[in-house]
């Protein structure tokens, strides 16, 4: 596995280093070791599956409260989705800034998507398949989100949301911690 680090302190992408013969391919998804040699979580104990029938769906921005925060790591198994991070921890240097990072089934590319941030994607085509594992296991009294569309944040993404869940849509504002300024990073990860 290739570790690249982003622009967020933690957020990494990880990019698979397949071998190919007449069979077709074999790549290694996880492996403990090679987390913590870089640093990163070691500890999964969850995993979930998300499947999206529609181009234009958008599942997010969601993240788990303390103390129940949770690290993920994202791919999508099928299809291909534009998937967006922002940081908010108050204390780090790209407070409530973001990325978004193309997932595809081709590129095999995965997210680490560390605690602190919230998380959310939307399908670029029919019938996406999105695998996620944590660190945590989920707690639904610590649920938490924001809007996709949050003036805090002003996320660009690449396409119209064509659907999203009620909940999805209706999390209030985010409001910024006092003497903080978020805004969005000028560049995504290829």
């Amino acid at each position: 596995m290739i570790f690249t680090a982003t622009e967020l302190p933690g957020a990494t992408v990880v990019d698979l280093e397949p071998r190919r013969d007449e069979r077709g391919q074999f790549a290694r998804t996880w492996c403990e070791r090679e987390f913590a040699a870089h640093g990163l979580p070691s500890r999964m104990v969850q995993g979930s599956v998300s499947v999206n029938h529609q181009a234009g769906t958008l599942r997010g921005m969601h993240f788990q409260g303390a103390p129940h925060q949770e690290d993920k790591l994202v791919r999508c198994l099928r299809g291909a989705v534009w998937d967006a991070i922002v940081d908010l921890r108050p204390e780090s240097p790209t407070y409530c800034r973001w990325i978004g990072v193309e997932l595809t089934e081709s590129n095999g590319r995965m997210l680490l998507v560390p605690k602190g941030f919230a998380h959310g994607f939307i399908t670029l085509t029919d019938d996406a398949v999105v695998s996620y594992q944590m660190s945590a296991f989920y707690e639904p009294t610590a649920e938490r989100g924001a809007r996709h569309d949050d003036p805090a944040f002003d996320i660009r993404w690449p396409q119209p949301v064509r659907q999203i869940s009620d909940k999805d849509r209706s999390w209030p504002d985010f409001i910024p911690e006092p003497g903080r300024s978020p805004g969005a990073l000028e560049r995504m990860h290829p």
